[in-house]
């Protein structure tokens, strides 16, 4: 219940029905073969989001240009209504920074949390961010670990902003 209230400010009475009000445009950048950052693009796109992927060789260098501290770097780094999103960041939590408004660098889940977005899948002999996409190994099985939504605020400084 809570999750839906903090959802109504995107939400507008259209023709009778509520929709989600338009939302910023998400650049998401992946190094050139990332299947998970594929995925996750996909989780955003289901969400609402409207997302321009730009595949790229020097991910360190995007992530120097967007500030993201060392210490949370993951993949893919997007940006979106002013804030980096660094990692498989769920779409309710960019969401809900992006109504909130909080003075912040952006949102980050450092690492590659299997059961993020983008990370729901995986095959048992790949645990880098593989998601199957042939049968010759059986179904892809759902895994997932527990991790932390992290607020990333001015100063470089981190609280937990979601746990999942």
């Amino acid at each position: 219940m809570l999750k839906t209230l903090a959802m109504l400010p995107f939400l507008v009475l259209v023709g009778g029905v509520f929709a989600e009000e338009s939302l910023p445009p998400v650049v998401l950048y992946s190094p050139t073969v990332c299947l998970a950052c594929v995925d996750y693009a996909d989780h955003l796109r289901n969400n609402g989001f409207k997302v321009t992927v730009h595949p790229t060789a020097d991910m360190a260098a995007v992530k120097r240009r967007l500030n993201v501290p060392k210490h949370l770097e993951a993949e893919p780094s997007a940006v979106v209504g002013g804030y980096f999103i660094e990692g498989h960041v769920p779409a309710d939590d960019i969401k809900e920074l992006l109504r909130e408004k909080r003075k912040a660098r952006g949102l980050a889940v450092p690492g590659l949390p299997l059961g993020a977005p983008g990370r729901e899948y995986s095959n048992p002999t790949c645990d880098t961010a593989c998601t199957v996409l042939d049968g010759d190994t059986g179904p892809g099985r759902v895994r997932r670990e527990l991790y932390n939504t992290l607020l990333v605020k001015p100063d470089g400084d981190t609280s937990t902003y979601a746990r999942h």
